[in-house]
C-alpha cells in the first residue's frame, strides 16, 4: 500500500526546481506539526494545459462540480508552481479548514508560499504557489516565447 508520504513527495518532486525543495522541506514540516491521526496530503501539483482543460470543462461543458477557475495556461499549476493539499484523517481525506489546516498553510508560508484562502473574491482553500513576483499572463508568455528549461520549466 502507498503510504500518504509516498503519494505527496512524488507529487512534490514534480514541481518547479525553483520551489522543490522548500516545498518538501514545509510539508516534512507540516508533517511534523499536525497532530497524530491528521496527516497532510499532497493532491496536486504540476498540470498539463491537457489536465487543465478537462478540469475547467467539468461542471461546464462535461459533468461534475465545477473545481477550477481558471483555463489552460491561466493556473500556476501549469507551471509547476503550485500544489494543493488536503488532510487525511483518520484514513480519510478532508477539506476543512480548521486548526490543523492552518498549521499546514503556516508551514508553506514560512517558506514564502502564498495561500488561496488569502485571494480576494473567490477562495481555494487547498491551494498554495509561489509566484515569483510573476503573474499567469507573464509565464504563459515566458512559455510561448519559449523561455524554458531542458525539462520544460518556465525559467522564473
Amino acid at each position: 500500500m502507498i503510504t500518504p508520504d509516498e503519494i505527496s513527495l512524488g507529487k512534490l518532486g514534480l514541481l518547479h526546481p525553483s520551489i522543490r525543495c522548500e516545498a518538501i522541506d514545509a510539508y516534512n514540516k507540516a508533517v511534523r506539526t499536525t497532530p497524530k491521526g491528521v496527516h497532510p496530503v499532497i493532491t496536486d501539483t504540476l498540470r498539463t494545459f491537457e489536465q487543465q482543460a478537462k478540469l475547467y470543462a467539468q461542471g461546464r461543458t462535461t459533468p461534475g462540480p465545477i473545481v477550477t477557475q481558471s483555463k489552460p495556461g491561466q493556473s500556476f499549476h501549469n507551471y509547476g508552481l503550485a500544489l494543493d493539499f488536503a488532510l487525511q484523517i483518520n484514513g480519510k481525506l478532508v477539506w476543512t479548514v480548521d486548526a490543523n489546516w492552518m498549521k499546514v498553510v503556516s508551514c508553506f508560508k514560512e517558506m514564502g508560499f502564498t495561500s488561496g484562502l488569502d485571494w480576494q473574491g473567490f477562495k481555494d482553500a487547498p491551494h498554495l504557489q509561489k509566484s515569483f513576483g510573476k503573474t499567469w499572463k507573464q509565464l504563459l508568455s515566458l512559455r510561448v516565447g519559449g523561455k524554458v528549461d531542458d525539462n520544460d520549466y518556465v525559467i522564473v
